[in-house]
């Protein structure tokens, strides 16, 4: 080779180590969610972590996922959640994470949205689980994708009869869901044959690849921002869905994934709570200030951007500390998620909370 000729190979090498150039189509598939977070995490002003207090909840964490026996299992044993092994919970499943977004409220307990479901009452995300098994009931076919871009039969005042609540408030961004449930009818219908298990089945039991697919194909699973000039992706529930599918069909059927490992915990408001109880997580004064005083935080904004990506990349280092412990340990970001979420409504319901959640409307979460 003389010395005016390129090299294509060393250019090849020098364009996969910057990030540039086409991908590589037989790469497995990728969220970036980590790396962003990461990214975040090293950039962040307003949010930081704190790797001794990580450590410490590391023991304790581990201690009480093994006292409780903690695992996938945990979901389908909630009362709401569904138990069949076919594709009317893959259908459910999706409904759900489709809406799942927004129910913290400024009203009291008494005065907030609530359903009543089997002689219960049920508020935050417990309550749209509960007004899509109260809808089933009532043969309402509200996890039929065909059913929501039906207009004629799936009115507003349908979508609001469905949703309706024992008190005065309406369900949160009540508009905002209708949109979602229409936005993925469609989408579902003009490419995937309205089917949900056909959407599944096309990422080829990656999970990574399932969480693309929604965030490519859907603007309503599409969760990214931008931070410090570069757009990161967080898609919460795009990753949650995919969660779901694992925990509901115990990794296997539609809830086998080769690749479940890549999705990680899911930025919203509970778990960075549980994280700054726990001491893992920290805010600057003007942050702590604004959280404290239940004031809103602008979806996009650099605060919320820092605590969501900051929260991702501190459960990942939870689990790599768990795994220093117990190397056999079976847990990963969903689970730590799952208990971490469950921990906070634990302190909530005894007033135990250390700091409020931070407040932001916005569909990812």
């Amino acid at each position: 080779m003389s010395d005016d000729e390129v090299d294509h190979e060393l250019l090849d090498l020098l364009r996969k180590s910057l990030g540039i150039g086409p991908k590589d189509p037989s790469a497995p598939p990728e969220t970036n969610v980590l790396k962003d977070a990461e990214y975040v995490c090293n950039n962040s002003i307003d949010v930081a972590l704190d790797m001794r207090h990580t450590k410490l909840a590391a023991h304790s964490i581990l201690a009480q996922m093994q006292e409780r026996g903690y695992s996938s299992k945990i979901w389908c044993e909630h009362a709401l959640h569904p138990k069949a092994k076919d594709e009317s919970t893959v259908n459910f499943i999706f409904t759900m994470d489709l809406l799942n977004f927004s129910f913290w409220s400024e009203k009291s307990e008494e005065e907030r949205f609530a359903v009543t479901y089997q002689e219960k009452r049920w508020t935050g995300y417990w309550s749209l689980v509960a007004a899509l098994q109260r809808a089933l009931d009532e043969d309402v076919p509200i996890t039929t994708p065909a059913f929501w871009i039906n207009e004629e039969e799936c009115t507003e005042d349908i979508l609001r009869h469905v949703f309706r609540s024992d008190t005065e408030e309406e369900m949160p961004m009540f508009t905002e869901r209708v949109e979602c449930l229409r936005e993925a009818g469609r989408v579902l219908e003009e490419e995937f044959d309205s089917s949900v298990t056909a959407l599944i089945e096309e990422a080829k039991n990656s999970a990574a690849g399932l969480v693309n697919l929604l965030a490519d194909r859907f603007p309503c699973f599409r969760d990214e921002a931008r931070f410090e000039r570069k757009k990161v992706r967080f898609l919460k529930r795009a990753q949650i869905f995919v969660a779901d599918l694992w925990a509901a069909f115990e990794g296997l059927d539609y809830g086998s994934f080769n690749d479940i490992e890549k999705i990680t915990m899911f930025a919203d408001y509970r778990v960075p709570q549980m994280l700054h109880s726990l001491g893992c997580m920290a805010y600057s004064p003007p942050l702590d200030g604004r959280i404290r005083r239940l004031d809103l935080i602008e979806p996009g904004h650099s605060w919320e951007v820092q605590i969501r990506g900051c929260s991702i990349w501190g459960v990942e280092l939870l689990r790599r500390e768990i795994l220093k412990l117990d190397p056999e340990a079976k847990v990963n970001a969903i689970l730590i998620d799952f208990f971490l979420y469950d921990l906070a409504k634990e302190q909530e319901k005894s007033g135990e909370e250390a700091i409020p959640h931070h407040r932001t409307r916005s569909i990812w979460y």
